[in-house]
């Protein structure tokens, strides 16, 4: 393994930053309302303008916002929990946010806090409490038991797609279709945010995300085991709680914004150790600029597949094309597991 140092991190991170700005720049000309970047030199008419800032600009910010916070997201919990399954969707966190967010639109509420949203906050307390939730089902004496942290997540996503039924139906139907195209995680309703509320879901996930590289030592420490990591000097239960809040708000945002958008979590850090090493001080930003290159790209092929297809729907939902790529890794990463396991490998 090769040892981390500044000259390399910075090289990764700047390297990782310059594809990121490329693909954001070059990800606003696709889509069905096509404006060819070569009219950014020709001069952009009114309606150019209007189509590059309200419909795809808003779209490649919140990608990478999105795609950014979960994949910190699953590496943390991959790091904290000792296990490469764990993914905000896989263990129901998602399933919790999009639970507090459906009911925020049940309810009709519309009160800001903080200059966030009813639903980004009624998000961020589902994914909380869903958080609080998996973690009680699969504690074996007083420790989170790997064998059972999977299936309990399997469980709740289950028991939340039944209360996510409930509250629909009594919805309009008006509500009722909106919804249902958000929970199959769509990008499509960026459309409606303002900058400003951009603006404040990037500093959230941008402080977040630094504050969670804070604990990037006692990650690394965590996977000798929590007792080696506690003779080391981790404050593991004061660690966990850190994180898991952080995660919970990230999960949060997420959600509020796109709907449930699953595997992003848990292809990307996989990805990331594979090309920079285990070590979560390179291992978190890599994750925070590979996740939202992922989720863009992701997007684009949503936004490229259908038109291109000559179908009258302008696009998928990106959760789908994340779902696609992600269903089959997750199965081969659970059998690669599942092999060592009896093979002792």
């Amino acid at each position: 393994m090769k040892t981390l140092t500044v000259k390399r991190w910075l090289v990764t991170i700047i390297i990782m930053a310059v594809v990121l700005a490329v693909l954001m720049f070059f990800c606003q000309f696709v889509g069905a309302k096509y404006v060819g970047p070569e009219k950014i030199i020709t001069g952009l008419s009114r309606t150019d303008s209007l189509i590059l800032l309200h419909y795809h600009l808003p779209r490649v910010l919140v990608a990478a916002l999105v795609g950014a916070a979960l994949a910190v997201c699953g590496a943390v919990f991959q790091g904290l929990l000792r296990n490469p399954l764990a993914d905000p969707f896989i263990l129901g966190i998602s399933g919790g946010g999009t639970v507090g967010a459906v009911f925020a639109v049940a309810i009709g509420a519309n009160v800001a806090l903080f200059g966030l949203s009813a639903v980004t906050v009624f998000a961020f307390l589902g994914s909380l409490g869903a958080l609080a939730l998996v973690l009680a089902f699969s504690k074996i004496r007083g420790t989170v038991a790997t064998h059972t942290l999977i299936l309990a997540g399997v469980v709740l996503n289950a028991i939340f797609s039944a209360v996510i039924l409930f509250l629909m139906s009594m919805m309009s139907v008006f509500d009722m279709r909106a919804i249902y195209r958000w929970l199959m995680g769509s990008l499509s309703y960026s459309i409606d945010l303002e900058y400003s509320q951009i603006g404040v879901a990037a500093g959230g996930v941008v402080v977040c995300s630094i504050l969670l590289l804070t604990t990037a030592r006692s990650l690394n420490l965590f996977a000798l085991g929590e007792e080696s990591a506690v003779q080391m000097g981790v404050r593991a239960e004061r660690t966990r709680l850190f994180c898991l809040i952080l995660t919970a708000i990230l999960t949060g945002v997420a959600v509020s914004v796109t709907g449930p958008i699953g595997f992003v979590g848990l292809i990307v850090p996989h990805i990331v150790r594979l090309l920079v090493g285990p070590d979560h001080r390179i291992v978190l930003p890599a994750s925070f600029f590979g996740g939202a290159i992922f989720l863009l790209v992701a997007d684009a092929v949503a936004r490229s597949v259908l038109p291109l297809t000559g179908l009258s729907l302008s696009e998928l939902p990106v959760g789908v094309v994340t779902a696609l790529c992600g269903g089959p890794f997750f199965l081969w990463l659970l059998r690669s597991r599942s092999k060592r396991a009896v093979f002792g490998r």
